[in-house]
């Protein structure tokens, strides 16, 4: 299947961001290990994308692929690049964005200059509460 994408970076990572709110994405673990190979494939530290809220308490779902296939609970820099993209993208015009991850709500607030601050919560340092 081929999906139109955007690549971002910010702060050292890069990504492939995936609209899909207007349009199915269905990345299985294979898929985004070819998409993010350095040598044969776009090439990314990690494949975001943006799907429409599960309920009312989101803006959209955000979901976050590692280079291994596997998916992860957040990113704070892919954060920052999915906000500049659902806002480039016309996607949506809010300046405090909630985006669903597997385990929380974040905020996506986008500054008077233009940057991203993305509210990433108390972090957990008790190993047993780390996923």
């Amino acid at each position: 299947m081929r999906y139109e994408f955007t690549k971002m970076q910010s702060l050292g990572n890069d990504f492939i961001v995936l609209d899909g709110v207007t349009r199915a994405v269905n990345l299985g673990a294979a898929a985004v290990k070819r998409l993010a190979d350095r040598r044969l494939g776009v090439g990314c530290d990690q494949v975001l994308v943006a799907q429409p809220p599960r309920d009312a308490t989101a803006d959209f779902v955000f979901r976050v692929f590692n280079q291994d296939g596997g998916e992860v609970a957040q990113c704070g820099n892919g954060a920052r690049c999915l906000a500049k993209f659902l806002r480039d993208t016309g996607l949506t015009d809010k300046k405090i964005i909630r985006v669903q991850t597997q385990t929380r709500i974040l905020e996506l607030r986008a500054q008077a200059d233009n940057s991203i601050r993305v509210d990433m919560g108390i972090p957990e340092f008790t190993p047993a509460k780390i996923p």
